[in-house]
Parts: C-alpha cells; sequence; structure tokens
C-alpha cells in the first residue's frame, strides 16, 4: 500500500515537473524566435537610429524605421494607467477584503469577474463611442482619439487583475496579526494599512506586475482609442504604442518591414521583462531587511 502511494506520488511530481519545464520552453522558444526574427532588422537599421529615430514611415519611398514615439507612448500610457489604476484597485481590494459586508463582497466581486470576463475589443468599442466623442467635447479638442482616452481605457482594463490578486493576498494574511494589532490599541484602519498590508505586499506588488503587463501588452483596446498614428507622445493627439505598431502593419508588411515589426515586438517583450526583473529585485531586496 505505502509502495502504490509513492509511485503514486513520483508520477504527480513528475507531471508537474514535466508541466513546469513545458512552460519554461515555450518561454525559451519564444524568446529565441523574437531574437532571430528581429536582430536582422535592428542590424540593417542601425541600434541607436532604431530605438531613438522619431520618425516611422515604413511605407514612404525612402523608408524610416523610428521607434522612439511608440516605445514613449508605451511608456507614458503604461504609466498613467498605473497612477490612475493601482490605488483605485488597492483601495478597492482593501475595502473588499476588510470592511465591506458579505452580501457587497458578494456583489462587487461578481461585477470585478464580469469586468475581468469582457473581451478588449468591446472594451475598445465602448470607449470608440462613449469616452472620444466625450473627450473631444469635453476638452474641446479636434479629435478625441488620444493618449489620454488610451490611458482611461487601461486604467479600467487592468482593474480586476490588481483587485482580485489583492484581496486574495489580503485575505491570507492570518487574522492573529490582526487581533494582536487591535488588542494593543490601533484602530481597525490602522490595523488594515499598517499590519495587513504590509504582510500582504508581495502579493499586492505581483497584482501591480500582472495589471502593467496586462497595460503594456494590450493591443486592440488601445488601437481603437488611441487614434493609431505614429506621432511623438502627447495628451490628447493621436498616438501609436508598441503593440498597436505591430498588429497594425503586420498584415500587409513584408522585407525590411516586416522584419523591423519583429524588431519592435523584441524590444516590447525585453522592455516587460526588465519591469518584471525591477520589481522583482526591489521586493527581494525590501525582504533581506
Amino acid at each position: 500500500m505505502k509502495g502504490k502511494k509513492k509511485s503514486f506520488e513520483t508520477a504527480v511530481h513528475g507531471v508537474f515537473l514535466l508541466l513546469g519545464l513545458i512552460t519554461v520552453c515555450c518561454v525559451l522558444l519564444i524568446t529565441v524566435y523574437l531574437i532571430i526574427s528581429g536582430i536582422p532588422a535592428i542590424r540593417e537599421i542601425g541600434l541607436i537610429k532604431f530605438l531613438f529615430g522619431k520618425t516611422w514611415a515604413s511605407t514612404a519611398a525612402e523608408p524610416s524605421y523610428g521607434i522612439l514615439s511608440f516605445i514613449l507612448t508605451s511608456v507614458y500610457g503604461t504609466a498613467g494607467a498605473i497612477v490612475i489604476g493601482v490605488p483605485i484597485g488597492f483601495m478597492t481590494a482593501v475595502y473588499l477584503a476588510k470592511v465591506a459586508s458579505p452580501r457587497v463582497k458578494t456583489v462587487m466581486e461578481s461585477a470585478v469577474s464580469l469586468l475581468a470576463g469582457i473581451p478588449s475589443v468591446v472594451y475598445g468599442l465602448v470607449g470608440m463611442l462613449i469616452l472620444v466623442p466625450a473627450i473631444r467635447k469635453l476638452f474641446h479638442v479636434p479629435d478625441g482619439a488620444s493618449l489620454f482616452a488610451a490611458i482611461i481605457v487601461l486604467s479600467i482594463m487592468i482593474l480586476p487583475s490588481i483587485i482580485k490578486v489583492s484581496v486574495t493576498a489580503l485575505e491570507a494574511v492570518p487574522k492573529e496579526y490582526e487581533d494582536a494589532s487591535l488588542a494593543l490599541g490601533a484602530t481597525p484602519v490602522e490595523t488594515y494599512f499598517k499590519v495587513s498590508v504590509p504582510a500582504a505586499k508581495s502579493g499586492i506588488a505581483a497584482a501591480v506586475v500582472l495589471g502593467v503587463g496586462r497595460a503594456i501588452g494590450e493591443a486592440m483596446a488601445v488601437m481603437m482609442v488611441s487614434g493609431n498614428a505614429a506621432n511623438m507622445p502627447s495628451l490628447f493627439q493621436s498616438v501609436r504604442f508598441l503593440t498597436t505598431a505591430v498588429a497594425s502593419e503586420m498584415s500587409y508588411s513584408g522585407g525590411l518591414q516586416r522584419q523591423a515589426l519583429f524588431s519592435i515586438a523584441l524590444v516590447l517583450f525585453l522592455f516587460i521583462m526588465l519591469i518584471n526583473a525591477t520589481l522583482n529585485f526591489f521586493l527581494k531586496r525590501t525582504k533581506e531587511r
């Protein structure tokens, strides 16, 4: 009996190991493919000219492949979405995990789950039909399709990831921590923000990383509300993100243009890896202290 149980556990461990290796292999294959596909264009165009060039005119008689506007737009758009979405998502998570009544919590969690299940194209459609005209009328600009509209849509799209993961992390904090804090005379609000939140900071940081990944990697919704024009970033001007640059031209690209789009994908991939590595570094540094 013990032998059968041990064999079963060994088999389960082997399956888990295999699945983990498959995941790692998928990441490595994607990395290798992007490097192989993206390096030739960077080599031909020139790294400095490609990364810091301000003009993208891939279909012109004399094509230009500068992606600085795409990089800055992605940085500004992601930063704006984080500035708006993270505080809202974090405070909502604290409310749901620690303050809300069971009935309110059930309703709000259902709404958050529904928000997470809405396809990105629906976000883009609603933004294009409602948000873009509203921005045009409110701020008296020629076209509401802009970086500002993209930031608003992205900040809404990252909320479900931040809220759900943060709620799970906060609920996992042992109740004894909070009881001890309350017994020492701290108020409930002080306990939530000075005991529960620090104890759940790794899970909350993971939620932020997921939100950042969602904001950086979104293409369809952003394309529909940003105007998708290759301009240097301005809050009320049509712009193009790294993701939308690849999605909008891949269907008719060829030759150097197609290789340049793979180079953009490589830059985006490295950008996401850099952000994740930076956040993990600061988290580990905080734990060591």
